[in-house]
């Protein structure tokens, strides 16, 4: 590589071959696993890997039974990335998904401190199953992290560990007890 190449950051075809080489057997491995439990969804499992792989985040819909939870674990352990799945209900908190500070003794101090519990949202991939069987305010505890990667609770700024990716499902609008 010359030395106008090595300051403009750009890589020559001879770098670029292994690295999609590279990229493309790990998708394939990827693929493999997933497969080997998730038989028959081959377009969800690419959007899924599409959606890891900007960063972003999705809303996986389906009729119950259809192995949208089962998928979500699936490509999560694939992947080797903790993974917690959050049921929503329509009694579900805001801090039952971001976490809450209590009010501990310090046994040295003999003082009263606030610690900070972490709520299911601090895993990697984030399975927030049935989101809209839970009111709007509950659904938006997770709006924050999905842009931020972030949550605030108690004025405090608590950081996620990347990567951050939150799959969520939902049943058809017309089943009842969901919130469109």
């Amino acid at each position: 590589m010359s030395e106008e190449q090595n300051n403009t950051g750009t890589l020559d075809s001879e770098e670029v071959r292994p690295l999609v080489e590279s990229f493309r057997s790990t998708m394939d491995s990827i693929r493999v696993e997933v497969r080997k439990v998730i038989i028959g969804q081959d377009e969800v499992v690419e959007n899924l890997l599409t959606t890891l792989l900007v960063g972003g985040h999705c809303l996986i819909t389906g009729m119950p039974g259809t192995a949208k939870t089962l998928l979500v674990r699936t490509l999560a352990t694939a992947l080797g990335l903790t993974y917690k799945r959050i049921q929503f209900t329509p009694d579900l908190m805001p801090t039952d998904v971001t976490g809450t500070d209590i009010i501990e003794d310090d046994p040295t101090t003999g003082h009263k401190t606030w610690t900070f519990v972490q709520g299911p949202i601090f895993a990697n991939v984030l399975l927030a199953d049935e989101i809209n069987r839970t009111p709007p305010k509950t659904q938006s505890a997770l709006l924050e992290a999905m842009q931020e990667k972030s949550v605030t609770v108690r004025g405090k700024n608590h950081q996620l560990d990347p990567p951050f990716l939150v799959l969520a499902t939902q049943n058809p609008i017309e089943l009842e007890g969901t919130y469109p």
